[in-house]
This record gives structure tokens, C-alpha cells and sequence, in this order.
């Protein structure tokens, strides 16, 4: 699966105690070489109780060689040594993010459905940038959002070298044209963690090199 050009960024359910280690664990092994990052996203613990949960799955994600992004928290980030941050518009600004976490960090940014916003994350030293909701998605809010199009994929593509993360909703059935559109990555989780995980990324395999532009 190397020579794949979109690749699958996993994101985690709210709950990650108990059998989810185990279930990561499955996920990355079914998707060798095609999941290359996951995000740690929980919600309303402290920051103690979150680095207990994320020791193992950073661990896990160290032993596949897979980046772990935790989700909007700097601090947490910092404190883990993670690899990376994935920042919301209200979560602070790319630039001291790379002061708190250095030169190699991957520092990720949500564009909702605006290239505007991306080219200003861009701009402020963002690794990747972030537009969704594509789909109805009960993990990503749309509210009253605009949808974000496969044009604006096409467009970013063609005019920035910096990789475009799609999100929201995506499952191996309507990934299609957003991998025809040139979507770096695909960021998945209830499509992934509400069924069997190794048979869904195995779905997103074949679905995604189905749709690949051939080269």
C-alpha cells in the first residue's frame, strides 16, 4: 500500500479506557502503511486523567510508526512529547504552538469549508490543514456551516503544497471523490470505531485505491 497517495488519519471516540488499545492496536495493523497518523481527541477530563489514557495508545502509535496528533490542547501536547497538535480556530495560533512544541511538530489546523482560513494557516506555519464537514458526521459539528466541495479539494491541491486533511463523515462508500479530488488524507472515526475496525480500514484500502488517479 506505499505507493498510495491518500492515506488514512485515524481519530479516536471520545472513550479510549478499557479494550480500545486493543482496538487501535488492530486498526494499524490492518492499515499498515496507509493509516499514518491518529488523534488523540478527548473531551472534559484534566490533563492528568488524559495523559493516563493516551500513554498506551501514544505507545501503541510509536510501535506502528504512526504520528500521534493530540487534539486541541498545546499543554497536553507538550507534556506527552506527542508528535503533534491538531488545532481548532479557537484553539490558539500555529506560531505558538511551535514555540511551546518545537521545530518538529506537526501542527494541524480546521479550515472548515473556507480557503481563506487554510491560506492563513498556511501562512502562520501549519504542517496540514483541515476541511469538513464533507458529510453528516456525528463527530464533527456542522451546525449551520458551509459544506466544504471536492472543487475546493481540486483547487487547494493544485495551488499549495501544503496536505489538505478532509473530515467528516467519510466512509469507504463515499470516499471516492474525495480521493479523485487529491485529498492527502482521510480522517475517519465513527466509520472506523463503530463496526469492526480491521475490516473497515481494510474497506477504506480497497476503496481508496479504486478511486486513485491512476498515475
Amino acid at each position: 500500500m506505499s505507493d498510495i497517495s491518500t492515506q488514512l488519519y485515524l481519530i479516536s471516540p471520545l472513550d479510549v479506557d478499557d479494550e480500545f488499545p486493543a482496538r487501535l492496536t488492530r486498526a494499524l495493523k490492518a492499515g499498515k502503511g496507509l493509516v499514518t497518523a491518529f488523534q488523540f481527541r478527548v473531551k472534559d477530563l484534566d490533563q492528568h486523567e488524559a495523559a493516563r489514557l493516551a500513554q498506551p495508545l501514544q505507545e501503541i502509535c510509536a510501535e506502528h510508526e504512526v504520528a500521534f496528533i493530540v487534539n486541541d490542547s498545546v499543554p497536553l501536547a507538550k507534556r506527552l512529547k506527542a508528535d503533534g497538535v491538531h488545532l481548532g480556530q479557537d484553539d490558539g495560533e500555529p506560531k505558538e504552538a511551535r514555540e511551546e512544541l518545537g521545530r518538529e511538530a506537526q501542527i494541524g489546523v480546521t479550515c472548515h469549508a473556507s480557503l481563506h482560513l487554510a491560506m492563513e494557516a498556511g501562512e502562520a506555519g501549519a504542517d496540514y490543514v483541515a476541511f469538513g464537514a464533507f458529510f453528516d458526521s456525528t463527530t464533527k459539528d456542522k451546525g449551520d456551516a458551509e459544506r466544504p466541495t471536492t472543487e475546493m479539494i481540486e483547487r487547494w491541491v493544485k495551488l499549495f503544497e501544503i496536505p489538505l486533511v478532509t473530515i467528516g463523515g467519510i466512509t469507504p462508500d463515499n470516499c471516492a471523490p474525495l480521493v479523485e479530488a487529491g485529498a492527502d488524507f482521510l480522517a475517519v472515526s465513527g466509520a472506523v470505531w463503530n463496526g469492526d475496525e480491521a475490516e473497515v480500514v481494510g474497506e477504506f484500502a480497497k476503496a481508496i485505491e479504486a478511486a486513485r488517479p491512476a498515475s
